[in-house]
């Protein structure tokens, strides 16, 4: 019998093909991605299905096209539809990737649960779990409507027939790492079947016009698994993030074709599913402890939300010639740069100290905004005094110790003063952004140093 005619080699990451194996992928420069992949059937079952689907494309002029805006359809939960850009758009194909038990499929299925308790035609195919498992689960979030239909099946064949038979409002699958088309000589999961599997299902989108979400497991890097290109063929792709032993989680779109990239969506893990949390300023707070250095509440924005956490430092002498640095929830380097501008713009003797610190309620962040709140959560530990509980500090801060300034000051102190803080330190130069809100006292600081001194003063030692 005569072997099977090799295609080629395939980058994971990127999807470039090559006739032999590369060490170093010339389009995306990342080593050791290349792997081997089988010839496809020459039959091709993408091409003839977005014939039957679509029909003859024929092009349009400019003005012809309808610019209004499409219709998006809610999916009853409220932190979803603001994290899609205001719910979810027709024809579109969406990728939900994260960690395996952080809540994936959990989400989706309430997500199936509410529209079909809005009479919209909905289709669950799983290629993972059986009926009944999917029931047992179903049974643990709450009543299910009958317009809610589950299939378990694999074969991509088989789950476009039912699509263009059914013609659901909205599809998921989970997960695209199962589906496998039978045209394709190779297993499921593998970059020809994951590309493929994704290419027929967005044609099927397009085509009909059918909201598609789709499960991707990831990598231990934290990314999709698969090849790159997965990820540039979809309209929009959804990270799950935390940890999965916690009760948090945080959806964050890293793309989106119909809305903002910057927008998070924050659950809280329940014993009947996932629960919204609207004020996550005041979950991330929730068990702060008061009267205690190191310990302060700055504020950093999430899109057009404004997200106020806890910034706990740890300063302490060091019993080696080293001293340690460790930063959780925020970048490293920045927290180094930070106690390098305290060493040499505050006289803060810091080189002989260890120093360790946290952003509390297992959120990452990296804006810059924050920088003013690790410096005085640093000098609090380091001085052991204690920053009242009613203050609130937010700025970036610069090599030469200068606060600089940062966007949406006002929508900050907005939310600061909403939460009952009653003293804010921020730069300067927000002077005009901010205004005179009531009830608050601002103090504008413009360099580090001007920052602590507002802080000690009048604030007692630790005894």
């Amino acid at each position: 019998m005569a072997k099977a005619k090799k295609a080629g080699y395939f980058c994971k990451e990127c999807g470039f093909e090559s006739p032999k194996w590369l060490g170093q992928c010339p389009a995306c420069k990342e080593w050791n991605t290349f792997v081997e992949e089988p010839a496809a059937s020459n039959k091709s079952s993408s091409g003839s299905s977005m014939r039957s689907l679509k029909g003859r494309a024929e092009p349009k002029r400019l003005k012809e096209i309808d610019s209004a805006a499409e219709a998006r359809l809610s999916s009853g939960i409220g932190e979803l539809d603001r994290v899609l850009g205001g719910g979810i758009v027709p024809g579109s194909l969406v990728l939900v990737g994260g960690d395996p038990g952080i809540g994936k499929s959990t989400l989706l299925l309430q997500v199936c649960r509410n529209l079909a308790a809005q009479k919209e035609k909905v289709l669950y195919i799983s290629g993972e779990e059986s009926l009944r498992q999917i029931k047992l689960r179903a049974e643990r979030l709450g009543e299910f409507s009958d317009d809610l239909s589950l299939l378990c099946e694999t074969d991509l064949g088989s789950i476009r027939e039912t699509m263009e038979e059914q013609k659901p409002r909205i599809a998921v699958i989970d997960s695209i790492q199962t589906m496998y088309d039978e045209e394709i000589a190779s297993a499921p999961g593998s970059v020809s079947q994951v590309r493929e599997s994704t290419n027929v299902l967005m044609q099927i989108a397009k085509g009909l016009g059918i909201m598609i979400f789709i499960v991707g497991h990831v990598t231990k890097e934290g990314s999709v698994a698969g090849p790159r290109v997965l990820e540039h063929m979809v309209d929009t792709v959804l990270y799950f993030e935390g940890d999965r032993f916690a009760s948090y989680r945080i959806l964050r779109a890293v793309k989106n074709r119909f809305g903002s990239t910057n927008e998070i969506g924050v659950f809280e893990m329940k014993q009947d599913g996932l629960s919204e949390v609207k004020n996550p300023s005041e979950y991330m707070l929730d068990g702060k402890p008061t009267g205690t250095s190191g310990s302060v509440v700055t504020c950093a924005m999430e899109g057009t939300r404004p997200l106020l956490v806890e910034v706990q430092a740890l300063v302490c002498r060091s019993n080696f010639g080293l001293p340690r640095r460790t930063a959780v929830g925020t970048d490293f380097n920045r927290v180094n740069l930070l106690m390098a501008v305290l060493e040499k713009k505050a006289g803060l003797h810091l080189s002989e100290s260890d120093a360790y610190v946290n952003i509390a309620g297992g959120i990452r962040m990296n804006e810059p905004a924050i920088d003013l709140g690790i410096v005085l959560a640093v000098v609090s530990s380091f001085r052991d005094v204690v920053i009242p509980d009613s203050m609130l500090a937010f700025g970036e801060v610069g090599l030469s110790g200068e606060v600089r300034s940062v966007s949406m000051a006002g929508q900050r102190v907005a939310e600061a003063k909403k939460l009952g803080f009653t003293t804010i330190i921020l730069p300067a130069v927000c002077k005009r952004a901010v205004g005179k809100p009531d009830g608050v006292q601002l103090i504008f600081v413009s360099w580090v140093s001007e920052a602590i001194r507002a802080v000690l003063a009048g604030v007692p030692m630790m005894t």
